[in-house]
């Protein structure tokens, strides 16, 4: 496990991951759910104070709009429940690895090669990732 969890956090990570990439499929859903770990052991930039996914799912500034959606706002399924379990576990899904931030630019657009003043490690789908560098925050490498 790399970071600590209630059962409710679970459901927390499990319904962002839903909330934010469901047109992503399982893959974009996982690469959505390294970035908000990431955020919770990264103790750097403005992820500083976020020790816990709860903290992480409701961070104001800087959280993720996805908690404001409707898919939000059910239960998770058994099955987004499995697929946040990978993620406390510790699994990994490039570009999302070291990535702090994603955002969708849209249909046919690029992604720009910065984001927060942070390097693109690379899309899925319609997401692009970015990442700070290791000595930004080496908690991340």
């Amino acid at each position: 496990m790399i970071i600590d969890y209630t059962e409710r956090e679970l459901d927390l990570l499990a319904r962002l991951m839903r909330a934010e990439a469901l047109g992503e499929g399982e893959l974009g859903m996982l690469m959505v759910g390294n970035v908000g770990a990431n955020r919770v052991i990264s103790n750097c930039l403005t992820f500083k104070n976020i020790r816990s996914i709860e903290q992480m799912v409701y961070q104001t500034p800087g959280g993720f709009s996805g908690k404001d959606a409707p898919l939000f706002q059910s239960r998770a399924t058994t099955k987004e429940l499995e697929l946040a379990r990978r993620i406390v576990r510790g699994e990994y899904f490039h570009p999302a690895t070291h990535a702090l931030w994603f955002y969708a630019p849209g249909t046919g657009k690029s992604c720009t090669s910065t984001w927060y003043d942070q390097a693109l490690s690379g899309r899925y789908k319609n997401h692009c990732f970015y990442k700070p560098a290791a000595s930004v925050c080496p908690q991340l490498y």
